[in-house]
């Protein structure tokens, strides 16, 4: 069986990131990841200012990489509008750009990336991972890094869910209209049981993700377009937006997404990072940020302890991230109720500075 010090399943931004840090340390790690070129994911595409402050301590800049910058915060609930300022800068950028970025700064760091290689199954007592080719790896310390994907051996005791979270995603190829009035706004429509989320990115196309219950697409005979045609139906703005793309890419799609749960404690040598760190609710746009600050810290972490520094990463991480993913939980909740939305954008469209306020609270601080 072959063997490294640190050994990294999945090559996501958290997985990247910790990679690249630890090749920095001296570590030698080792990264698997299952595609063997660049991909679009469901998860991300929004950069807020923590998550463009980490990406520059990485040596990685998304305004070279052409991010589009965001400003401002458009909400929709039914016939009510809402718009104000961001309280700090943010911008799009695909997950197929800003990946093979992080990607690549890890390989010129000196990190081994391997990829096209599956993971089947962890053994966490082990501390190895079984691969698709047959092969197994080894480590002194594996960091989890498979996004919101559990890994056989290891998944996230979540607990039930009545009717958890979907997760959709497609990309639009914007008419100049489209294009125009999404401008430099994050978009966020609210209805009953989701939300949608609309902003540009910078290869020119408009990422539009949807956080539904499974109900709604089940609802809809389990098929994105059909649910995405009774929500526009349902909520004309949206509707509006979507019929102005002149073009729509195939949907990604990820279920029982566990939001607001948090890895409270682990074993001596077993790091969870990004969505197997905390899994904040996707409408408070800090999921990069929680990916980019959890390989921080955890790399941190084993540079300085080893192993035996992963249960005090751990414990640590999810005290500081326990704030900001309650209040982007409690606002989850209440945007996937009408009765609680329309009357909370209508007081927003008059306190403009309180969009601001609740902003700030969702966000995960650097490093």
């Amino acid at each position: 069986m072959r063997r490294a010090a640190a050994l990294i399943a999945g090559g996501g931004p958290a997985g990247s990131a910790a990679a690249l840090l630890l090749a920095r340390g001296g570590a030698r790690p080792v990264l698997i990841e299952r595609s063997r070129e660049p991909r679009d994911m469901v998860c991300g595409g929004f950069l807020a200012t923590g998550a463009i402050e980490m990406l520059a301590r990485l040596g990685v800049d998304p305004a070279s990489l052409g991010a589009q910058p965001i400003s401002r915060v458009r909400l929709i609930a039914g016939k009510r509008i809402a718009e104000a300022d961001l309280p700090f800068a943010a911008a799009g950028l695909s997950r197929r750009t800003l990946d093979e970025a992080l990607l690549d700064a890890a390989t010129r760091q000196g990190a081994t990336i391997e990829r096209g290689v599956a993971v089947r199954r962890v053994d966490p007592d082990r501390l190895c991972l079984h691969l698709g080719d047959g092969g197994t790896i080894g480590a002194d310390a594996l960091f989890l890094a498979s996004g919101k994907h559990d890994l056989r051996g290891i998944a996230r005791a979540t607990g039930p869910q009545a009717d958890p979270a979907i997760g959709l995603r497609a990309r639009l190829d914007p008419s100049p209209g489209l294009a125009a009035a999404i401008g430099d706004h994050i978009e966020l429509h609210l209805f009953r049981r989701g939300y949608a989320g609309l902003l540009r990115l910078e290869d020119g196309g408009v990422n539009l993700c949807l956080s539904v219950a499974q109900s709604l697409l089940r609802r809809a005979g389990g098929d994105p377009a059909a649910l995405v045609a009774e929500l526009s139906r349902e909520n004309p703005l949206l509707g509006e937006r979507i019929a102005a793309a002149r073009a729509t890419s195939d949907w990604l799609s990820i279920a029982r997404i566990p939001y607001g749960w948090r890895a409270r404690r682990t074993r001596a040598g077993l790091f969870r990072l990004g969505d197997q760190s905390a899994v904040i609710a996707s409408l408070a746009g800090d999921g990069i940020a929680i990916a980019l600050s959890s390989a921080i810290r955890a790399a941190d972490g084993f540079l300085r302890g080893g192993s035996d520094g992963a249960p005090a990463f751990q414990t640590d991480f999810a005290n500081r991230v326990g704030p900001p993913v309650g209040v982007a939980s409690m606002l989850r909740h209440m945007a996937e109720r009408p009765w609680m939305a329309g009357p909370a954008i209508e007081l927003l469209g008059r306190l403009p500075a309180l969009s601001s306020e609740v902003a700030k609270m969702t966000r995960i601080k650097a490093g």
